[in-house]
Order: C-alpha cells, then sequence, then structure tokens
C-alpha cells in the first residue's frame, strides 16, 4: 500500500477488513491484547538485475552482491516497444497533473517560422539546437515541434530530458525508451550496439553540456535526428559536429500584448496596455514574464471584485506585505486598486507567494529550502502538514511560479532569487531537515516501487545536498535509504550522486559503518562500469574499514568483490595473494603431488625420532656433499621440489633432519672430550648414540641384553659396547675387517681384554638390517630429506620401547612381518 495513500488504515481498521476478516499482509489484532501483537519485521526490499555480464544483487543492508552472470539468469535480446508502449511510457515521463479544473492552454505566438524551420531539418535527419534564455519559451515550442514529428522516424518521437544527465545516462534513457528491457542495465560495449540502431526524432530539453560530450552523444547514435535545447550559457557544439543552430529570442510588443490578454482572459483597456508595454521593454519580451504579469492582473481582478478576498490567506499578516505595500484601501472604490509597480511587473513572485494560500507558500518555502527542487504534489500533505496541500500545485502552476522539468516541476528562472530576498530561505535548515526525514522514511518503505523513489531523485539528491554539511546524521540516513532505490530503479547518476554525498555525510559524522557501506557500493557501481582501478580502491577502502569493525559478513562480501576486479583485470593482488585471502596456484603446493625425481630416502629415522619435536639442524657439526645422478635418472631434485613434495614426507624429512641432528651433536661431543686418554678421542661405529651420564648429557633408551646392537659389560676403556670393537694396527691405522658387532647375531658380544682404539675413519655400514629378536621393530616412514645429507645408516632403534609412536598420517602402525618389510 502506497505510505502517501492509507486508504482505510488511517480511519482506525488496524488492519481489518469490513467483513471483519485480516486483510492480507496484516496479522489481526486482538481488542483484549492490543499492545501484545506485535507485527512482524518487513523484509529488506532486495533488487536483482543483470548489468552487463554480472548479477547484481542490490542489498540494502551490508552491500550490494556482485557476480558473473549464469547461463540461466542472461536476458533474452531486448526488443523494441511498440508505438502504443512508448505513447504509454510518455504519458507517465510526464509531469504531474495539478488537481482542480484545468488551465487554460497558452498558443504558440510568433513562433511559427521557427517551428516550420525545426520540422524541415529534422525531416532530412539533421540535427539542431535550439538556444534560448531560460522562459523564452524552448519547452513550448519543442512540445509543438515533437507532435509535427511524429510519424518522421520508424521508432517515433522520443522526449528525454537533459537536466542534471551525462552523456551516457542520456544513451541508457534513450535504450530504455525504445527497447523493452526490464531489469537489465547492458554494458558499454552492448549499449553502443543497442542504441547504434535506434531511428527515431529525439526531443532533449534542458541541456547542460556541449563540445565533446554531445560529439560523444551524437556519434553513438547516427540513425537519430536530435532536437535539443540549451540555454546561452551551455558549452557551444564542437566545429565537427554539423549541428544546425536556431536562436530563440522574446516576442514582439503585439505579441508580448496577445499573451498578455490571454493569460488575463480578457482584453486589457489602456491603462493596462501601457503598463504592458513598459513590462516588454523591462523583460526584453520574454514569455514567462507576461505569463506571471498576468497572473498579477487576475489578482488584481479579484480585489477589485471582493477586497477581503485574500484575507483568509493570512495575505495583510505576511511579512513579505506590510500596511504600506496593500494593493488597495478597504474604503476606497473598486476602480481605486492600482496597477503592480513596474519593478513588482518585472519581478513579480514575492507579491504572487503573498496572495496565495498558507499550503502553497510553505511548499515554495519547502521549494527554497531544496535548491528549488517541487516535491512532488503526492509528498506536499505530510510535508505541509494539511491534508489539501496537494491542491498548492495548481496555485503555482497559474501563477507560473514553477515550470516543467522532466517529470516534476522546479522554481521558474528567477524565482529562486525574489522569494530568498523577502525572507522564504530563514527556515531553509528546517525544511530540508523535514524533507529528509519524509523521504528518508518514504524511500525505505516496502510498498514504494525502485522507479517511483528514481522519479524524486531530484527532490532527494537536493535535500542531501543541503545536510552534507550541516545534518550529517540525516544525510547519511536518507542516503542509505535512497541509494539501493536508485540502483534498483536503474538511475546509476542518481545511484553514484547519492552514494558520494552521503559518503561525505558519514565521514562527516564520524560513522565508519556507513562509510564503509557507501565504499562498497561505489566499488560495485565503478566495477559495473569497467573502472577496475576505482573499483579496487573503493573496495580496499571498505574491507579496511570493515576489518576494523569486525564486520565478517561485510568483509566477505568485500573480498568476493574484489576478487571479481581481479579476476577481471587479469593479475593477482599484491603479495600473491587473491583477493579473497588465498594463495595464488604459483605461491602454493598441492599435498597430493609428490616432488620431482622422486622421494630421497637417504636416512631411515627410527620411530623414537617422530616422538621428539625436531630441533633445528647444527650445520657447523653436519658436513654434506651433493650427490652425482645417474646416467639417465634426470636431473637431482632440487630443495624446493623436495620441500613442495606431501605433507607426510615433510614430516619424515624433519625426523630425518632430528636423527642427524642428534649424530652431529654426539660426534661433536666426542671430538671436544676432555678424556686424557688418547685413544678414546674417537667415536666407533659400535658406541651407542647417547650414554647415561650423571651430568645431564643425552638419555637414550638402553637395548637389551639379548641385543645384537652391543654388549652391556664395559670394556677396558669404561666405555659400554667396546669390548669385542675392531683391533687397531700397531701403526695406529684403523683395521680393513669390520668388527664383529656389526654381523647380526642373536647373542650379545664378549667383552675384550685389550681397549679399543678408536679408529680414523668409521666403519662401512652394512647392507642388512638387524633382525628383531623378543620384540619387532616399529615400522618407519621414508623421509623426504635433502640429497646432500651423508649416506649414513643409522643405528637401529632399540626393540625395547614401550609402545611404538603413531605415525604422521594418524594410521595404526603394523607388527610382525609387515613391519620388517616396511623397514
Amino acid at each position: 500500500m502506497d505510505p502517501m495513500n492509507r486508504g482505510s488504515d488511517e480511519y482506525g481498521h488496524d488492519g481489518i477488513d469490513d467483513d471483519g476478516s485480516a486483510r492480507p499482509g496484516r496479522p489481526p489484532r486482538d481488542p483484549l491484547t492490543p499492545d501484545f501483537g506485535q507485527p512482524a519485521p518487513a523484509l529488506a526490499r532486495t533488487v536483482q538485475l543483470v548489468s552487463g555480464d554480472f548479477l547484481l544483487t542490490v542489498n540494502p543492508v551490508d552491500g550490494s552482491e556482485i557476480e558473473p552472470c549464469p547461463p540461466g539468469e542472461r536476458p533474452a535480446a531486448p526488443g523494441k516497444r511498440s508505438a502504443d508502449d512508448r505513447a504509454e511510457l510518455r504519458r507517465a515521463s510526464m509531469p504531474p497533473v495539478p488537481p482542480g479544473p484545468a488551465l487554460p492552454r497558452l498558443p504558440l505566438l510568433e513562433r511559427q517560422e521557427e517551428r516550420e524551420r525545426l520540422v524541415r531539418l529534422l525531416a532530412r535527419g539533421r540535427s539542431v539546437r535550439l538556444t534560448g534564455p531560460a522562459g523564452s519559451g524552448r519547452t513550448a515550442l519543442l512540445n509543438a515541434v515533437a507532435d509535427d514529428c511524429a510519424d518522421l522516424a520508424p521508432d517515433g518521437v522520443v522526449r528525454l530530458s537533459g537536466y542534471r544527465r551525462t552523456p551516457g545516462e542520456l544513451l541508457h534513457d534513450l535504450f530504455a525508451a525504445v527497447h523493452d528491457a526490464p531489469l537489465h542495465r547492458p554494458e558499454r560495449a552492448q549499449l553502443l550496439e543497442h542504441v547504434h540502431e535506434i531511428g527515431a526524432v529525439v526531443v532533449l530539453d534542458d541541456l547542460e553540456f556541449g563540445g565533446a560530450a554531445l560529439d560523444e552523444l551524437l556519434d553513438a547514435t547516427p540513425e537519430c535526428a536530435f532536437l535539443v535545447a540549451a540555454t546561452p550559457d551551455v558549452a557551444a557544439p564542437s566545429a565537427d559536429s554539423h549541428l544546425e543552430e536556431v536562436f530563440l529570442g522574446g516576442l514582439g510588443r503585439g505579441g508580448g500584448l496577445e499573451l498578455l490578454e490571454r493569460a488575463v482572459g480578457r482584453v486589457l483597456d489602456d491603462e493596462e496596455a501601457n503598463w504592458a508595454g513598459d513590462l516588454w521593454f523591462e523583460s526584453e519580451g520574454l514569455p514567462l514574464r507576461f505569463v506571471q504579469a498576468g497572473a498579477l492582473l487576475r489578482q488584481r481582478d479579484q480585489l477589485r471584485a471582493d477586497p477581503h478576498v485574500f484575507e483568509e490567506h493570512g495575505y495583510y499578516a505576511d511579512t513579505a506585505v506590510t500596511p504600506v505595500d496593500a494593493p488597495f484601501d478597504a474604503g476606497a472604490d473598486e476602480h481605486d486598486v492600482p496597477l503592480p509597480s513596474l519593478a513588482d511587473g518585472a519581478a513579480p513572485a514575492a507579491l504572487l507567494a503573498a496572495r496565495l494560500s498558507p499550503s502553497a507558500r510553505a511548499t515554495l518555502k519547502f521549494a527554497v529550502a531544496l535548491g528549488g527542487e517541487l516535491p512532488h504534489q503526492a509528498h506536499l500533505p505530510a510535508l505541509v502538514g494539511d491534508t489539501h496541500a496537494d491542491a498548492a500545485l495548481a496555485e503555482l502552476v497559474g501563477c507560473a511560479l514553477v515550470t516543467p522539468v522532466g517529470a516534476h516541476y522546479r522554481l521558474a528562472a528567477g524565482v529562486r532569487t525574489q522569494l530568498e530576498a523577502v525572507g522564504y530561505a530563514e527556515e531553509a535548515a528546517e525544511h530540508a531537515l523535514g524533507a529528509a526525514q519524509h523521504y528518508a522514511w518514504w524511500s525505505g518503505h516496502p510498498s514504494v516501487t525502485p522507479e517511483r523513489v528514481a522519479a524524486e531523485a531530484d527532490a532527494v539528491q537536493a535535500a542531501l545536498a543541503a545536510l552534507v554539511a550541516t545534518e550529517s546524521g540525516a544525510a547519511v540516513l536518507l542516503a542509505r535509504t535512497a541509494a539501493p532505490a536508485f540502483a534498483g530503479g536503474l538511475d546509476w547518476g542518481a545511484w553514484e550522486r547519492a552514494l558520494r554525498s552521503g559518503q561525505e555525510a558519514a565521514r562527516n559524522a564520524g560513522e565508519v559503518a556507513e562509510e564503509a557501506y557507501f565504499h562498497h557500493e561505489l566499488g560495485i557501481l565503478a566495477l559495473c562500469g569497467g573502472q577496475l582501478d576505482r573499483a579496487r580502491a573503493e573496495l580496499e577502502a571498505s574491507i579496511g574499514l570493515r576489518g576494523a569493525l569486525a564486520d565478517k559478513r561485510g568483509m566477505i562480501s568485500g573480498r568476493r568483490a574484489l576478487a571479481l576486479v581481479a579476476d577481471r583485470s587479469g593479475g593477482a593482488l599484491p603479495g600473491g595473494r587473491t583477493a579473497a585471502g588465498e594463495e595464488v596456484p604459483d605461491a602454493r603446493y598441492e599435498e597430493s603431488a609428490s616432488p620431482p625425481g622422486g622421494i630421497p630416502a637417504t636416512f631411515t629415522p627410527s620411530a623414537a625420532a617422530f616422538s621428539q619435536p625436531a630441533p633445528p639442524p647444527e650445520p657447523d657439526t653436519l658436513v654434506t656433499s651433493r650427490a652425482t645422478p645417474a646416467p639417465g635418472a634426470g636431473p637431482a631434485p632440487s630443495r624446493r621440489s623436495v620441500i613442495s613434495g606431501t605433507r607426510r614426507n615433510l614430516v619424515a624429512a624433519g625426523a630425518g633432519a632430528l636423527l642427524v641432528a642428534v649424530l652431529g651433536t654426539v660426534v661433536t661431543l666426542g671430538a671436544t672430550s676432555d678424556n686424557d686418554d688418547p685413544t678414546n678421542d674417537k667415536v666407533t661405529t659400535e658406541q651407542s648414540a647417547k650414554e647415561d651420564r650423571d651430568d645431564g648429557g643425552l638419555t637414550a633408551d638402553e637395548p637389551q641384553k639379548d641385543s645384537t646392537s652391543r654388549s652391556d659389560t664395559p670394556g677396558e676403556d669404561g666405555v659400554t659396547g667396546t669390548s669385542d670393537g675392531p683391533t687397531p694396527s700397531e701403526s695406529g691405522e684403523p683395521s680393513d675387517k669390520p668388527s664383529k658387532s656389526d654381523e647380526p647375531s642373536g647373542t650379545p658380544s664378549k667383552p675384550s681384554d685389550k681397549p679399543t682404539k678408536p679408529t680414523d675413519k668409521p666403519t662401512k655400514p652394512t647392507d642388512k638390517p638387524t633382525k628383531p629378536t623378543d620384540k619387532p621393530t616399529p615400522p618407519t616412514t621414508p623421509p623426504t630429506t635433502p640429497p646432500t645429507t651423508p649416506p649414513t645408516t643409522p643405528p637401529t632403534t632399540p626393540p625395547d620401547e614401550e609402545s611404538p609412536p603413531t605415525s604422521p598420517d594418524n594410521s595404526n602402525s603394523a607388527s610382525g612381518p609387515e613391519a620388517e618389510d616396511r623397514i
């Protein structure tokens, strides 16, 4: 239901029809508990539309969402409207008809020559620019020419308004006027393709640009003939535009008198004719001044008939008119009512407004506060506070204080300045605030369609512009509710202006969350327009602000849009990551991929290595060498290829590095020992990887007595496991024969009577692993180790550990023969 016309709801029916049943959409009201039944909150109004290759969902809560349009959502090729559809669209885009009796239509005087010339040029396919000052009757002449050219082009006549419109917006307006494409806004290339095929006579009023911008509009529509109207202060077209120029001046003295008689509705007397002649000289023959002068003479006739006719309007009590300025004496004869002064005739706005109704004067105050924009007549009762305030539009149109601009009205040329001089702008801030609060409620109401909000865009933007610096909170609320409606109504020029005004107001008010929303929407708008750099900047600003507020939903929406920007720009964001925070494919590894060249099996770590944290390796005690690849085996695996292996291999590599570090530490400790015996400054291969020391040394588990690794009986040097070591030669050179402990055996070795001298070189490792005796050796996983590790086989894990650790892949360890095979 229209919030401006609530119908039976405002008379206390409370959502109940006359038959007592509940009206659809509203819950029934219980008369016993009127305050306990709260209606469900209205859902947010979302609009889904297609913009180029994107599917845009306008979400007024968290921000619009954009994604590539799925194939099933792509609209079909738009078809052209029929003549009846264009006529209906033209009637809907006309300014509203004032209520009350129809006003007389004034004739088009002294414009026949210009009218015929314009029609001839358009019939030849030539484009024309009609230049004339404000109030010269350009709109009336355009209406007459449009009626004469109705059958010249295959697509008929298209009426557009250039008021506050850019060339791109006008191209979209032309596309929407000729093609039937609901909720579809084509991208730039598609738009140019569609408008290139339009053949129509385009009548464009109130154009505000020229030069290269006008050339862009004309070049995009080669099959159209344009009739544009502009004021002399607008930039002239370029020399290469081939645009015909027609200048429109004022009326002659005879034409001015005739127009004044038509406006008054009677023949002028000699005194009035002389007054009209002076007015013609003062106003340079502008038709608007004669229409306003006719309104002054009609009011004079009313005063002559009834001296108290304007008292009910508070005419004498109005501050703009003092008793000295009263146009007549209450006791004087009716023929003694003087004519308005020449100054009042040249600037009649103050005198005309003083004789209007209070609702009409209040409407003028709102128009002055909104920069000359007149709200729609449906909003006047709520703004003014009078249920019959919509009738004020008829008074203003009859006095020619307002003129049509596109689909709405605004103050006529010079009226705003004249009204501000007599005090109509004293309460402009309060009126602008009231209008902003009303429009914020109205534009966010679920019953108001986005198209209706877009039709009121000029008044809404005027309220925003008036409050951005003074009442920032109200401006933020208005922009927050009106901007999504502008987007859904496909008026994206108004959408962008509302977003920028809201962003400035939010910054002034310190509302970070709202500022982040406006940045996000501006980024979405730039992305739809193909401006990727601007879209990236706006979205990054929005994500940063929402990150500071911990707004996760907003950040996710912004990151999705930013990822789409990165995809369209053909590159990744700085830092090797996408906009969504993920690493790009070149900066990450696949978990299921193996390193090139295979997994190097340099070490076979024990199960105990997995149960301890991996300390960093010690490069001072670890000597590495680069292996030479075999012929035909391909290039040796690099360090990067090993690191980029699977996670399981990474864990195994860490365990191998741990074991290497332990062995290197033992070698270092043995080399730096303070033992005085020169025969104990070396470590043999039969010696344990660690010993139980009282000074806090390494604490490896001792093997069982029946283990094949070494003996528990210390030798003569006091070191355990060296009783049956290799016997060095007399010269101190190491023996070439391997020790007995290197051979697999089921019994421990016997202690030796002679001490064992350490060898200079370690013995050659065995090729066969030791066999388990009582308990099987826990399984191990082949590690992934850089190829620079030494090819040394570590000691076998003692079989007396209490329980085998869990493998890195969280799978149960095998036992028995399976474990032996895996070893």
